[in-house]
């Protein structure tokens, strides 16, 4: 499974590149705060909602640690998607948040 860093991610997002992220945490933790842009689909949701992605495209993985972002990764690689999982998650997030 391919890793990025939060530094990493926030400097591509400071960059202006188009980022396409899914958090994974549940709504209690997402009312905290969230990447800008962040599209929320808690983990349990993910296996229901994968129409709402597209296997063209490329996701970065985002939970409140890395675990739960990682096994959503894990799930989506054996479906057939692009993806990299945030380690640290939100806990080592020092950019902006909606």
């Amino acid at each position: 499974m391919k890793e990025i860093t939060a530094k990493e991610l926030e400097q591509k997002l400071v960059s202006g590149e188009k980022l396409n992220i899914i958090d994974v945490r549940e709504d209690v933790e997402v009312a905290t705060g969230k990447i800008p842009g962040a599209k929320h689909i808690p983990l349990g949701q993910v296996p229901d909602r994968l129409e709402e992605l597209d296997k063209t495209e490329h996701y970065y993985m985002v939970c409140r640690s890395g675990g739960r972002s990682g096994n959503a990764c894990q799930f989506l690689i054996q479906n057939g998607y692009n993806v990299i999982n945030m380690v640290g998650g939100m806990l080592d997030w020092e950019g902006e948040m909606e």
